[in-house]
């Protein structure tokens, strides 16, 4: 495994695949896979928050499909990623920033701390009718939370992680109306991103999330080789 500290910012509908390639970034350049969604869903769940007031709202909302407290997720987020550039290690995110008030905070911190040149964005392309048929047959392990790949499994009705036998489970907010009210959400506060990233001369790789996981890193693995010659 190669030890790059670099950054990458992964974006995409619901169900395009970025978490699979966050975790694949993460293996092959040895970075942290910082996934926002599962750091501040620990929050949710932690027995130990779950009587202070801001935490049940943000809970509530991350429930209802539909995106955090901009201003308590970049605190979090900001703080997360001082912490791994202090450990010289690189650092994959997927799906984040998801607004445009934590991008316009949390991109320019990271090319502070990494280096523009070392910064990359893919966004992976797949149709909203994708998103929603992906979600809705999502499997997450209960045990290490791997996504089970349901599409390339031979079980139609899968029940342990074939990584490590956990029972797996389908989460509340992967339902059909969930996974539309978020592509919405996406569209409107999180997709202008990419027009702000183009506008400054970010360079971003779009990629066809539709092909299998490997065929997609493939795209991932060489636009990083090139921008580290």
């Amino acid at each position: 495994m190669r030890q790059e500290k670099i950054a990458l910012l992964i974006y995409g509908l619901p169900g395009s695949g970025k978490g699979t390639q966050a975790d694949l970034a993460a293996n092959m350049f040895g970075l942290v896979n910082f996934d926002t969604g599962r750091h501040l869903e620990s929050l949710w769940y932690d027995p130990k928050r779950q009587k202070e007031s801001l935490v049940q709202k943000e809970r509530k909302l991350f429930e209802e499909g539909k995106l955090n407290t901009p201003n308590f997720v970049l605190r979090e987020v900001s703080g997360a990623v001082r912490k791994t550039n202090a450990k010289w290690l690189g650092i994959v995110f997927s799906g984040s920033p998801r607004t445009m008030h934590e991008a316009e905070r949390l991109i320019p911190l990271l090319e502070k701390l990494y280096g523009r040149k070392k910064v990359f964005f893919f966004f992976l392309n797949i149709d909203p009718k994708d998103s929603v048929e992906r979600n809705t047959k999502r499997r997450l392990c209960s045990v290490c939370r791997t996504a089970l790949l349901a599409k390339y499994y031979p079980s139609k009705k899968p029940k342990h992680c074939p990584r490590c036998a956990g029972m797996l489970y389908r989460r509340s907010l992967d339902r059909a109306p969930v996974i539309r009210r978020r592509i919405e959400e996406y569209k409107t506060r999180t997709a202008p991103i990419l027009a702000y990233l183009k506008k400054r001369g970010s360079k971003i790789k779009t990629i066809d999330g539709r092909v299998k996981p490997y065929e997609v890193f493939k795209h991932i693995e060489k636009t990083i080789n090139a921008g580290l010659k």
